[in-house]
């Protein structure tokens, strides 16, 4: 029987709570369950502050950085930890740190909301920023929270790690296991988005975000699109070397929950590649190959 390798049989994608659930899911087959109810928490202080009904910040307007964003990369990194922990049984990642990493990754980009007395036109004029906002944000959370300081310093840490151009020997992480986690909290974020069954569609808002903050390293939405190709060669080069190859370990995860000998988020994303590049080649490409892509229904703003 042939099985249809992609990465939302298994969740859906575009439902934040289901996502949840299953990062939960690959949480508690290492931990105990009432330890996840801190990341819950947080989680939803999460939805709360994108949806604009925390009382600093306006509700969340860029499209490409949005909830599903976070969330692919959450699951993503939960599945990378699984996997190691599967594969170092007795060497599995601490309790704490592995639930600062979780966190790290709900608030990476969390930089791209605006508080309440900024008048910018959008979030996007803080692309260039928002890894530095996103810190600051989640330093005004845990004082909110009465967290722990310490703890504090690593989920800075590793949230600096999503930086596209850190130079990680530069990050002071506190040990080896710390060092692991940010490599993963980096590598989830890539495979997360380039894997998304609506990367495709959504680079538009990505020229968008980039265009608004004044990145001007692509000329127009089909430029963006026609290097993109070379865009995941340079990921895949940035997994392997600077970011020590961890993205294996979610074949481990997909071989033993799934029997599947794959690594999914390379199937999907080099799908997603192939599929640019056989079809998508003039500016009107862009909205008529991708309006309706297997099914699923697009609407372009």
């Amino acid at each position: 029987m042939k099985v249809d390798l992609r990465l939302d049989q298994f969740v859906k994608h575009n439902s934040p709570y289901a996502v949840l659930e299953e990062v939960k899911h690959n949480f508690m087959y290492h931990y105990p369950s009432r330890e996840f109810i801190m990341i819950r928490e947080v989680f939803y202080d999460y939805i709360d502050m994108m949806e604009g009904k925390h009382p600093k910040y306006k509700k969340c307007d860029v499209k490409f950085h949005d909830i599903q964003h976070t969330t692919d990369a959450l699951l993503a990194l939960s599945r990378l930890i699984d996997g190691y922990n599967i594969k170092h049984p007795r060497k599995k990642f601490s309790l704490k740190k592995v639930k600062l990493a979780l966190i790290s990754a709900i608030f990476h980009d969390i930089g791209y909301l605006r508080r309440i007395d900024e008048d910018s036109f959008t979030g996007a004029e803080y692309t260039t920023v928002h890894v530095e906002r996103s810190i600051e944000i989640v330093s005004d959370y845990f004082k909110e929270k009465n967290f722990n300081n310490k703890d504090l310093e690593v989920v800075k840490r590793f949230i600096l790690a999503t930086e596209v151009d850190i130079d990680l020997s530069k990050i002071k992480f506190a040990d080896e296991e710390e060092k692991i986690l940010g490599c993963m909290v980096m590598t989830a974020d890539y495979l997360g988005q380039m894997s998304s069954r609506v990367y495709l569609e959504k680079l538009r808002f990505l020229y968008e975000e980039f265009k608004q903050s004044g990145i001007t390293e692509y000329d127009s939405e089909l430029d963006l699109f026609q290097k993109t190709p070379q865009f995941y060669k340079f990921v895949k080069e940035k997994l392997e070397k600077d970011l020590i190859g961890v993205y294996k370990y979610a074949k481990v995860h997909f071989q033993k929950r799934y029997n599947i000998n794959k690594n999914l988020y390379f199937v999907a994303i080099e799908r997603q590649i192939k599929y640019l590049q056989e079809n998508i080649k003039t500016k009107e490409d862009i909205f008529s190959k991708l309006r309706r892509r297997n099914g699923i229904e697009v609407v372009f703003l």
